[in-house]
């Protein structure tokens, strides 16, 4: 963001909502970008001033929006079939669609999609000998060079059933030239031109409501996820921006033990910079289409990323990218053996580890270990065979669950990692592994000074890197820079993100002084004035769910005092306001509130149960996750004159 950008962030009020939890009488099973329009309305009758929505792009199968199979082609659920002028002969089928899916708290994403797909396909058939021959369609077409990829992968998909394409038998690896060639072909042009189609529509009718939102005076926020799904066209026909040997992720902390494996393939910035950062540039030039804000997911993917090998189940044994590696040769000067060094970073197995998961055993379990491992001599103590890559060869062997599992504990019970021949990078938990605890003290901290001597010299290339390819970024399109910069981050990061002016993420919840005694809340209006303040998002529950659930209530009354009425037993509307207006005292430029918390403001829309008004659950995987839908119609939020009174309320205490 360029300083004259920087100056035209002021104090706003805003609301995020996905696409997909907005409800009027014209949507169809779920929210649609048209929906957008009434929504406009209910947000400038309330004084709201932005609309922060989640990633839009398709998905395929996945309900997950950060999941995308495409960077640029949105996602077909949300579009309105009415408004197609091709559907006008399909009114009664797809009025049956509608009703199918209407009446739900929450809608049923796969069937949903399958069904409007379906729907889709039949009024593009009926069409599609004048379709492809369209002089608008082919002229879209032609100024939107992704869709050819796209529509060719999506064929493929279909003709392998959505099979990831890493199980395709034909067109595995295809070449630019293979893909123009495929889509050239005359046998599979209606079946191209489909998606194409599809896509098109898709932008005709998002434009149509950004335009609306953007000429009633609001911002249209987006959301940017920093990684492609692994099975996307992007990777798929563009693997030279991805490293496919490893994996992102997060390391280990309190919450998650073992770390996060998201199965990602991480960026190969090497060859991004050679080409300009072309690929991210035009991202970002597409989604400057429809927004005038964004989110950058995971800013600090940008800095560094957790490299987590391909085929790790877990993220234990990850490490950071850029690395700085330390080397035999160092490890040998600090008066270690090459004995001692393969102790440090080869898990070493006692056999009565796995005697005592294996009925106790002893000539069983010899037999066992043999399969993946070696022993040591006439010790017992085995080390696993250089067959054995990662936790994934452990698991698919043949032995008993519980051995498997004992062996996997070991498999990252290690000090340091060899990341390749001859070089090292230590384990996140190193010091909760066996070898460290055998080491002198003097020994360890030899270790840790080696550690932090090559942690400095990280931390100055991931800030380097990270200026150059975040001035890059921002500095291509106009729309305002926000971004997730949660958990602990390195110095560098806020640096950076002030420099380039941008704004970080407040979430009260989790802003407090975690080193102080009782650690008590960061005052809101000590928040920077470059940021974005909330208390809730999509990831965890909503105010009203923390209040009751969390124990919430006693800590804030202690730090931000108390009103009449309010108390942490209890939560109403009364103690909704309370907590958004604390909020919005913050000094932050956006202060953006998720929609449930904002329905809080009135008991109308209280669910029985405040963990049913949640969008996701981190860590689980089910159908609950992503299909949230608010919990009256746009039309009927407008005329609830007591809520948009409530809400002005807080916008006001945000001025």
């Amino acid at each position: 963001m360029t300083k004259k950008q920087n100056n035209m962030v002021k104090r706003i009020t805003g609301t995020a909502v996905p696409i997909s939890a907005l409800k009027t009488s014209e949507s169809c099973g779920c929210g649609e970008f048209l929906d957008l329009i009434p929504f406009a309305d209910f947000c400038v009758s309330s004084g709201l001033k932005l609309i922060q929505l989640l990633p839009v792009n398709d998905t395929g199968t996945e309900s997950s929006p950060y999941s995308a199979l495409s960077a640029f082609a949105l996602q077909p659920i949300y579009i309105r079939l009415q408004a197609l002028p091709e559907a006008k002969k399909y009114e009664k089928e797809i009025s049956k669609l509608c009703e199918k899916h209407t009446g739900k708290n929450r809608f049923n994403y796969r069937e949903l999609r399958q069904d409007k797909l379906d729907l889709l396909v039949k009024i593009f058939a009926e069409n599609a000998d004048s379709l492809i021959n369209d002089d608008y369609l082919n002229k879209w077409i032609d100024s939107h060079e992704w869709i050819v990829p796209y529509a060719v992968f999506m064929q493929k998909k279909r003709e392998n059933f959505e099979a990831s394409w890493k199980s395709w038998e034909i067109n595995l690896l295809v070449s630019k030239q293979q893909i123009f060639d495929e889509w050239a072909n005359i046998s599979k042009k209606k079946n191209h031109y489909f998606w194409a189609w599809v896509q098109m529509h898709l932008d005709e009718q998002f434009s149509q409501a950004a335009k609306y939102v953007r000429n009633e005076g609001l911002l249209l926020k987006g959301d940017i996820p920093i990684m492609m799904n692994e099975d996307s066209v992007d990777v798929w026909a563009y693997p030279e921006y991805f490293n496919m040997a490893l994996r992102a992720g997060a390391p280990a902390d309190a919450f998650n033990p073992l770390g996060q494996n998201w199965g990602f393939p991480i960026y190969n910035w090497e060859k991004l910079k050679e080409d300009d950062y072309s690929w991210w540039k035009k991202r970002l030039s597409s989604a400057a289409s429809y927004y005038d804000a964004y989110r950058i997911d995971h800013v600090l993917g940008f800095f560094r990323i957790w490299a987590i090998p391909e085929g790790e189940t877990t993220a234990s044994l990850g490490y950071t990218q850029p690395l700085v590696c330390f080397t035999n040769k160092e490890l040998t000067e600090l008066g270690f053996t090459a004995e001692r060094i393969r102790w440090l970073s080869k898990p070493h197995v006692p056999t009565h580890e796995i005697e005592s998961v294996n009925n106790y055993d002893y000539f069983g379990t010899h037999e066992l270990l043999h399969q993946i491992m070696d022993r040591i001599n006439d010790e017992e103590m085995w080390l696993f065979k250089a067959g054995i890559k990662t936790d994934n060869d452990i698991l698919k062997a043949d032995l008993p669950h519980p051995v498997k599992e004992k062996l996997c504990e070991h498999w990252r019970n290690r000090t340091i990692i060899e990341v390749s021949k001859g070089k090292f990078a230590p384990n996140w938990t190193y010091k909760d592994s066996t070898s460290w605890k055998s080491l002198s003290y003097e020994e360890q901290q030899s270790l840790i000074s080696l550690f932090k001597e090559k942690q400095t010299k990280m931390e100055n290339l991931w800030e380097k890197q990270a200026k150059n390819i975040l001035g890059e970024l921002t500095s291509s399109v106009k729309m305002i820079p926000c971004a997730e910069d949660l958990g602990a981050n390195p110095e560098s990061v806020p640096r950076v993100m002030e420099l380039l002016g941008i704004l970080s993420l407040r979430v009260m919840r989790w802003s407090r002084s975690w080193e102080k005694e009782g650690e008590p809340y960061v005052n809101p209006k000590d928040y920077p004035e470059l940021s974005v303040a909330c208390n809730s998002v999509h990831d965890s529950s909503t105010i009203r769910s923390w209040w009751l659930k969390e124990n919430a209530g006693k800590d804030f009354l202690r730090d931000f005092g108390t009103q009449q009425g309010i108390s942490p037993e209890y939560f109403d509307e009364k103690t909704a306001a309370f907590i958004l207006k604390i909020i919005a005292s913050a000094k932050s430029a956006f202060c953006i509130h998720p929609i449930q918390d904002l329905l809080h403001l009135s008991p109308s829309y209280f669910d029985e149960n405040p963990e049913n008004e949640r969008i996701n659950v981190p860590g689980s995987v089910t159908d609950f996750n992503w299909t949230y839908r608010i919990p009256k119609t746009v039309a009927q939020l407008s005329n609830d004159k007591t809520l948009i009174n409530a809400i002005k309320e807080i916008v006001a205490a945000h001025c």
